[in-house]
């Protein structure tokens, strides 16, 4: 029998209204408690009913799809169903640690909802840009960003899927990148609508501001390994924990790395956690033959556990 992971999605996974079944559970609704007690009643009431473009503002996007991520993977745990390894992608990443038993929810909420003011507060000028290049290699992509390097900081920031990667950087080097990968051959290059440059060397610095928040958290080992963004490798140990997440926020997110490295460890079955199904998507396209399954209300639990207790 092949090896589980649970998935956790990162920012642009967010709509109004999301893990509203899931909070009706008891373990859901504990969970909403405790983020009303950390970040208030008008945190919850953004979830549940918006505006949107409040709910779209980092600063509440981060910790929001963090709570209905863990939600999602506690229903799993009250079945008795623990994952082999966890992940996430990007913000996602600390979802997985929660799943881990690295640290609980409340310190995570903490920690997403100051990662997710630096993150804002990072680009107060507007500066930084990002893109997504759709139908070129990886190299390609990298090609393009070389060429536009001229015009200012650009690079790739995720390696999504096979024709798929994101970069960030200067706006104008970003707009420059873009004109580039066209003429390599890209089908689309889509600007994303981001405040910020992220996962680029633009955000060094909210690096170091945010080592003294994961410095102060009391971490455990996990009880489960966390493959990585930043090199598509295991986390053992909280010390690895700490360095990854710092060097995370500058550093691309190697996704179709990550998830080609747990198919070699055996992972055979994929349930992405929280809402919307964009890891699901990138997952079909890096590993076709895998079974995905995802918990985002109840009837997708339903079903997963469903697949869960037969096929285990």
């Amino acid at each position: 029998m092949g090896k589980l992971a649970c998935i956790f999605p990162g920012q642009g996974s967010q709509y109004i209204g999301m893990g509203k079944e899931l909070f009706q559970t008891p373990s859901g609704g504990k969970a909403l408690e405790l983020a009303r007690e950390i970040l208030g009643d008008e945190f919850i009431s953004l979830i549940e009913e918006g505006p949107e473009n409040e709910l779209q503002q980092t600063i509440n996007t981060q910790p929001a799809i963090l709570l209905v991520s863990v939600v999602a993977w506690q229903q799993l745990q009250e079945a008795g169903i623990e994952p082999d390894f966890v992940g996430g992608h990007s913000l996602g990443e600390y979802s997985a640690h929660v799943a881990a038993g690295s640290f609980n929810l409340a310190e995570a909420l903490r920690v997403v909802r100051r990662r997710g003011e630096l993150m804002q507060a990072a680009d107060p000028k507007g500066v930084g840009g990002m893109a997504a290049i759709l139908g070129l290699s990886a190299d390609q992509v990298e090609e393009a960003c070389r060429l536009a390097s001229g015009h200012g900081v650009v690079a790739p920031a995720n390696y999504n899927c096979p024709g798929q990667v994101v970069i960030s950087g200067e706006k104008e080097a970003v707009a420059y990148a873009i004109e580039m990968a066209k003429g390599l051959g890209a089908k689309r290059a889509i600007p994303l609508t981001v405040s910020g440059a992220f996962h680029s060397s633009l955000m060094a610095g909210v690096g170091e501001a945010l080592r003294l928040v994961l410095e102060k958290v009391p971490w455990q080992t996990p009880r489960c390994p966390v493959v990585a963004n930043i090199d598509g490798a295991e986390v053992f140990s909280s010390e690895r924990t700490v360095s990854t997440l710092i060097k995370q926020v500058s550093s691309a997110v190697l996704w179709e790395q990550s998830v080609l490295r747990l198919l070699d460890l055996g992972v055979d079955t994929f349930i992405e956690c929280g809402p919307g199904k964009v890891l699901t998507g990138l997952v079909k396209k890096i590993a076709p033959d895998a079974k995905l399954l995802r918990i985002e209300d109840k009837a997708s639990l339903e079903m997963s556990l469903a697949y869960l207790k037969e096929s285990r």
